[in-house]
């Protein structure tokens, strides 16, 4: 490698640190992002035209080619996407990669492990060559399999012992691969038997685990696809490549633990577990009957809020499908113009990706600062004089710690019920994602307000305007 292509890549590196970091802050996240994108930009660059070996001029015509399409299909797409759909395209993308990793890995295969090389492959390098191949599999049908399931097109599959299906699959999928090593065949048989174990796998692996963990699985998918880049930079010897695998790795790793913790489950729980399953599932598992509920207007929902000095705003799920985060930004800032103190609750797994309700409100310009954790917000509820629910259920569901028979017992939460007065925004009674009664619609401090998020918020501010 030529001193040039060196340097880049540690100037890539860089960017990648710095960006990891300044994304862990929304106010910086957008400025992360851009700079992680440059220093790749430049790694690409630097790989095509600074590499050692000789490369025919087609093709250079047909990187080119590829970098353009996948270019203009990604721009496309990202700009296309709803907010509500962000989850689902995250998991989209993330399968690609995990599709690469495995297509990476069978063609490595043919170059060191071929009929002609067989007897000087080391056992080395066809353990990094199956590790990709396996990881990568199981990232690229997981992934789909939860894209799936987040668009609402795949419901949960529960094979009878489905946990012991998948447990004897792993082991063999281990011991098959360990044979392919200790005998180092170059059968392509043997590789494409290895490649489809690993894809039914993968599918088994997520098919069973309920939609209310998808964004768990998210995190554990890309952490998986984190080390599929890793495995490949190993192969290739390219030091930006496993630097920045590393990097997906142990952030996915650590973001899939951080959520765990907002759930107080483990992740076994959460991969073996019964959590989050369709609502008819869900309602016999768990949860209280709670009784009669009180309706309210958008009227006299308007005068509670005019008359209010503290007021909370907790987003969920439901403002992102009726896409009311411009018309609530509107909301806090005429309340804000009245005198009244209005800032957001964030739950940790609120929405269907971590970090969604914060990118969703900050498409609407609302101030981070307004934007409060769950730790630091719970405290203020005694002293908030309204909590206004927009679109959240589990999230401020009192049975997990009411309820020790239901699903969500033991999960942190925001403890909107210790607020004087509260109003949810929901369309209908139905369950949340996790499929139980929440006790809090029953609360006789809690007057509900049906509707479309967008148009009963738009009603509330035009109520707010006439005041």
């Amino acid at each position: 490698m030529n001193i040039l292509l060196s340097i880049i890549y540690l100037i890539a590196t860089v960017t990648f640190v710095i960006g990891l970091k300044l994304l862990g802050h929304p106010e910086t996240a957008k400025k992360g992002n851009l700079i992680s994108a440059v220093g790749m930009v430049l790694a690409i660059i630097g790989t095509i035209f600074l590499h050692d070996f000789e490369v025919p001029s087609i093709n250079y015509i047909l990187i080119g080619a590829a970098l353009l399409v996948g270019t203009i299909l990604g721009w496309i797409i990202a700009m296309k996407v709803e907010m509500t759909k962000m989850p689902e395209l995250v998991s989209l993308f993330n399968g690609f990669g995990g599709g690469s990793a495995l297509l990476i890995g069978i063609v490595e295969f043919n170059k060191n492990v071929g009929l002609e090389d067989a007897s000087k492959a080391s056992a080395s390098i066809i353990t990094t060559i199956l590790a990709a191949i396996i990881i990568g599999s199981i990232t690229f049908t997981g992934s789909l399999v939860a894209w799936a399931k987040l668009n609402g097109s795949m419901k949960d599959l529960r094979l009878p012992k489905y946990n012991l299906i998948n447990n004897i699959l792993f082991l063999a999928l281990v011991a098959f691969a360990s044979y392919i090593v200790l005998v180092n065949t170059d059968s392509f048989i043997l590789i494409y038997v290895l490649l489809a174990a690993s894809l039914i796998y993968g599918y088994l692996f997520v098919a069973p685990i309920g939609g209310a963990d998808m964004p768990v699985v998210i995190s554990l998918l890309n952490s998986l696809t984190g080390i599929a880049a890793a495995i490949t930079g190993i192969l290739y010897g390219n030091m930006v490549m496993l630097v920045g695998g590393i990097l997906v790795g142990s952030a996915g790793l650590i973001l899939t633990f951080v959520m765990c913790k907002a759930m107080n489950r483990s992740l076994t729980n959460v991969i073996f577990g019964a959590f989050g399953g369709d609502a008819a599932t869900g309602a016999i598992t768990g949860g209280k009957s709670g009784g009669t509920i009180k309706k309210t207007t958008a009227s006299d929902s308007a005068i509670l809020l005019n008359y209010a000095s503290k007021v909370v705003i907790v987003p969920g799920y439901g403002l992102a499908v009726a896409q009311a985060q411009h018309v609530i930004h509107e909301l806090e800032l005429l309340l804000t113009k009245k005198g009244v103190d209005v800032s957001y609750a964030i739950h940790p797994v609120a929405g269907r990706m971590p970090g969604h309700m914060n990118v969703l409100l900050a498409e609407s310009n609302v101030d981070y600062d307004k934007l409060i954790e769950m730790d630091d917000i719970n405290p203020q509820f005694p002293n908030t004089d309204v909590v206004l629910v927009v679109g959240a259920n589990d999230v401020v569901n009192p049975a997990a710690h009411n309820d020790p028979s239901s699903p969500i017992y033991g999960m942190p939460i925001l403890d909107v019920e210790n607020a004087k007065h509260i109003i949810v925004n929901k369309r209908t009674m139905n369950a949340g994602y996790a499929g139980i009664e929440n006790e809090l619609f029953f609360n006789t401090k809690t007057s509900m307000l049906f509707g479309d998020a967008k148009s009963a918020l738009t009603e509330l501010v035009s109520e707010l305007k006439n005041m």
